[in-house]
């Protein structure tokens, strides 16, 4: 009998056998596909790497700013997605080699639960102690007339066209529709995105949307919010969208539309109901701060129990779940979770939105720097966005919020003083190097306190 069975081999999965092993359990990783998940094959790094495509079409066609001269470019998608299936590879394989050198048994196979503590794949049983589900998710379906039509695609899909469309509709205006839409502007296509509610990413701090929403039309993206779409027709050699708008109805042709209506869980076949697991009214498995299941020894973590749905988040579940296995009652910050919108310009946040205080009744402080300010933005010529940081009446940083050049990569920073319960008063004095753009970032908190050198009549 195996210590631990997990079922599914994606970000929580993997790591979580991995960790298993270090902690001396004895494992087994199932998986249907290839390990590395949805964040590997068909997410995360797919579209960073088209992403990175993206950029660079951006800089060749703004290169006229940097007195370059440049004639007849043209993007090739067949090529970019070659490139992108061998960065997948390789990363594959790297997980692979991981998993081997940690000694961590694998699976090929879909599994079904049979009890708690026996699972049945490719017609065998497997036995364990304990049982660990991390099956992930796929792209949620819209109800919506005609959404079956060919040519009408999901985030999946979206990865493995051979053509740029010259004209693209997105249906949803959250981090996927956004991301698509910013990297098929960038290739050439005529985007057009529908938002169902009033505000894009309305999951994150308002401000972060509406400035977003400025941006996108700068760069010729046509954005319909409170736009709620009809039907979906074919119309000659194209599709149409018909959709109820804030004046009206809206009709838009397009080549290939896009719904990305976000994520719902994965258990298909996998027989939640013969072992009694709870779920919520959405599907997902309900699951405590150990991420125990309502079973005994059944254990669930990642996209599959909802809440963030990111890769990183998924990671530190699986971690904390197994150190809970082992009886180190391990617990994940929630409150200092970031996330990331690989948009043009690029979105970060972690912590408390605005709103999210304000509606809390905490008692706040803002303090903000335009990358119009800082240097090293208009060095680069990227000075579209700001950085937001939120403190509470003790002068502890609750949220940090960034729209801006390389926002991924300077939430590090920020995810820190929210995760440390850090005081804005704490960071005074800490050198920030010069010229860079993590002084916003620095600029920010100072504003906080009311000490801004550099950003205060910039607000």
């Amino acid at each position: 009998m195996k210590d631990l069975i997990i079922i599914g081999g994606g970000p929580g999965g993997y790591v979580a056998a991995i960790r298993a092993r270090q902690l001396g359990m004895n494992v087994v990783l199932i998986e249907k596909d290839r390990v590395g998940g949805v964040c590997l094959h068909r997410g995360c790094i797919p579209t960073k790497a088209y992403y990175r495509n993206a950029l660079a079409m951006r800089d060749i066609c703004n290169s006229s700013e940097f007195n370059i001269q440049l004639d007849n470019v043209s993007f090739d998608i067949a090529g970019a997605k070659e490139r992108k299936n061998k960065i997948v590879n390789n990363l594959f394989g790297g997980i692979e080699k991981l998993l081997q050198d940690n000694g961590v048994e694998r699976v090929t196979g879909r599994a079904e639960l049979l009890d708690k503590n026996t699972v049945r794949v490719n017609g065998q049983s497997i036995q364990g102690r304990n049982l660990l589900l991390a099956t992930g998710s796929v792209p949620a379906s819209l109800p919506i007339p005609g959404i079956d039509q060919p040519g009408v695609l999901n985030s999946d899909q979206m990865l493995d066209l051979d053509q740029v469309p010259d004209r693209l509709a997105v249906i949803g205006g959250g981090v996927i529709g956004l991301e698509f839409a910013c990297i098929f502007n960038s290739f050439g296509s005529q985007v057009k995105i529908f938002e169902f509610l009033p505000t894009l990413l309305n999951t994150m701090d308002n401000e972060l949307g509406k400035r977003m929403l400025v941006f996108l039309k700068k760069q010729n993206i046509a954005v319909h919010t409170s736009a709620s779409v009809e039907k979906i027709e074919r119309d000659a050699d194209a599709l149409k969208i018909t959709a109820q708008g804030k004046k009206g109805i809206i009709e838009v042709p397009a080549d290939i539309i896009l719904a990305a209506g976000g994520r719902q869980p994965y258990t298909e076949g996998l027989g939640l109901e013969k072992l009694g697991i709870e779920i919520d009214a959405s599907g997902f498995i309900k699951v405590n701060g150990s991420f125990a299941t309502s079973v005994e020894g059944v254990y669930a973590i990642g996209d599959v129990i909802g809440g963030f749905m990111l890769a990183h988040a998924a990671s530190e579940e699986g971690i904390a779940a197994v150190e809970n296995i082992a009886g180190q009652h391990t617990r994940v910050h929630y409150h200092a979770v970031p996330g990331c919108v690989f948009s043009i310009p690029e979105i970060a946040s972690v912590g408390m939105s605005e709103e999210e205080a304000r509606i809390r009744g905490i008692e706040y402080r803002i303090g903000k720097f335009q990358f119009a300010a800082n240097g090293k933005a208009l060095t680069m010529g990227e000075t579209d966005g700001m950085v937001k940081v939120i403190a509470d009446k003790d002068d502890v940083i609750i949220g940090v919020h960034i729209i801006g050049p390389h926002a991924s990569d300077l939430i590090t920073e920020g995810t820190m003083m929210v995760n440390n319960q850090m005081k804005a008063a704490e960071l005074t004095g800490i050198i920030h190097p010069h010229p860079t753009l993590c002084e916003a970032l620095m600029e920010a908190v100072l504003d906080v306190q009311g000490k801004a050198i550099h950003g205060a009549r910039h607000r």
